[in-house]
């Protein structure tokens, strides 16, 4: 096995196969985010060719952003009983067989199942569940640190597909603009093939931080929905999903799905709009690795409220942006750096709260949620394009839900730990 030679030859030098382990990780991060990302890139294009309107390119997209987050929770238990590499190179086949067919569709229905069924089930099997299950796994130290990495990796699918993918769509059509995605699956599969390993301990390695090697236990049978009756009675779970419900539906749900479509309604191009989400996906970059960095050192609660606070502030100034290069650079800038800088100090109060082992399926839970949020707010701000002409209400309405986000995280009680161990959070 490829990667047990290279742990062994990487350990010679004093270095840890978990960092081989986190860059494949985000590899497949980076370009299953730009797959999720593509439809934002060609609602008009699809509006303009085959008739379709906003509401119903919307539909497909609040399809596949629902199935997304539903696959959250199933999908660490699928990770902990077929292996972490069965399930990644099953959700790489999903997505390049929803996107590579998807070239030959005309009709809504054929949108709907090519780009909301399959694409959804895929990307749904990565979800941000794979950023909690590596860093989860693979680190004790530098936790915060990984899980900061992974989560830049959407942002980072964004800034390298989006630009590319409105280039080609402007002077080619939009099937040429899938096939960067399509290529970046091809590579990662084969990344993932030879070099992803399930758990430290399938290569005599402890993980990072660590120096005992530990056994893997036993995956539990139906444990999704046991830890789901488990966590229900707390307060901290509603809190955490209530507020990711309003983080999901004020990021992918708006404006990474009609970000592109709103600057033309003010006249401004589509490769410049998609420039515009890859700025922000450069200040998301720095967000999220920051952002895991001061999860590890200061209250979780804090940086939420900072966070959502800045994004409601950051929608309700859109609007009046008068979207010129200077206004949409400052949205951009401030948008930006807190699009996923709500994930490290989620997944940390959601550790802190239940526990390491049912950590993943938690989070999965919670990240379904999010996702409900961000269907809401796909489906429902093309509604009111195709019927108000304008995306104003949605704007206005997810920035407040943002303030309201803001505040409802000071509701988690704070509770020191052990020593030597993060804070615990409960409600």
């Amino acid at each position: 096995m490829l990667a047990g030679r290279l742990a062994r030859r990487l350990s010679r030098h004093g270095l840890h196969y978990s960092w081989i382990v986190l860059a494949v990780a985000f590899a497949l991060t980076v370009v299953t985010a730009g797959a999720m990302a593509l439809p934002g890139a060609l609602i008009v294009p699809l509006e303009r060719q085959f008739g379709w309107s906003a509401e119903d390119v919307s539909g497909a997209v609040a399809l596949r952003l629902l199935i997304y987050g539903a696959m959250a929770p199933f999908a660490a238990g699928l990770i902990d009983r077929l292996g972490l590499r069965n399930v990644m190179l099953a959700a790489i086949a999903l997505i390049a067989a929803g996107l590579a067919h998807s070239l030959w569709m005309t009709q809504v229905w054929q949108l709907t199942l090519l780009w909301g069924l399959l694409v959804g089930v895929g990307a749904g099997l990565t979800a941000l569940v794979l950023g909690a299950v590596v860093a989860t796994r693979w680190f004790t130290a530098r936790r915060g640190l990984a899980l900061g990495v992974l989560t830049a990796g959407s942002a980072a699918g964004q800034l390298v597909f989006l630009p590319l993918a409105a280039w080609l769509e402007r002077d080619w059509g939009w099937r040429a603009a899938l096939a960067p995605t399509l290529v970046g699956l091809a590579v990662v599969a084969a990344l993932v093939a030879l070099l992803l390993a399930d758990r430290p301990a399938d290569l005599g390695l402890a993980p990072y931080g660590e120096v005992v090697v530990t056994p893997p236990a036993a995956a539990p049978r139906g444990g999704e929905f046991r830890t789901l009756g488990e966590i229900a009675g707390s307060g901290a779970f509603w809190i955490l999903a209530s507020t990711f419900f309003i983080c999901g539906l004020s990021t992918n749900g708006l404006i990474q799905t009609h970000f592109i479509a709103l600057c033309s309604d003010f006249e401004v191009g589509s490769v410049t709009a998609a420039s515009t989400l890859a700025l922000m996906g450069a200040f998301d970059f720095i967000g999220a690795i920051g952002s895991g960095w001061l999860s590890d050192r200061y209250d979780n609660r804090m940086l939420l409220f900072v966070y959502y606070g800045l994004r409601g502030l950051s929608l309700i100034y859109l609007p009046g942006s008068s979207f010129s290069v200077a206004g949409l650079s400052l949205f951009a800038v401030f948008y930006g750096l807190d699009w996923v800088a709500t994930v490290p100090p989620t997944v940390r109060l959601v550790a802190q709260a239940f526990g390491r082992e049912r950590a993943g399926t938690a989070f999965g839970w919670i990240y379904a949620v999010h996702m409900a949020g961000a269907a809401t707010a796909a489906y429902g701000a093309g509604y009111s394009r195709s019927v108000l002409q304008t995306y104003l209400p949605a704007l206005y309405i997810a920035g407040a839900l943002c303030i309201v986000a803001a505040s409802l995280v000071w509701l988690i009680e704070r509770q020191p730990a052990e020593a030597g161990s993060p804070e615990r959070a409960h409600a």
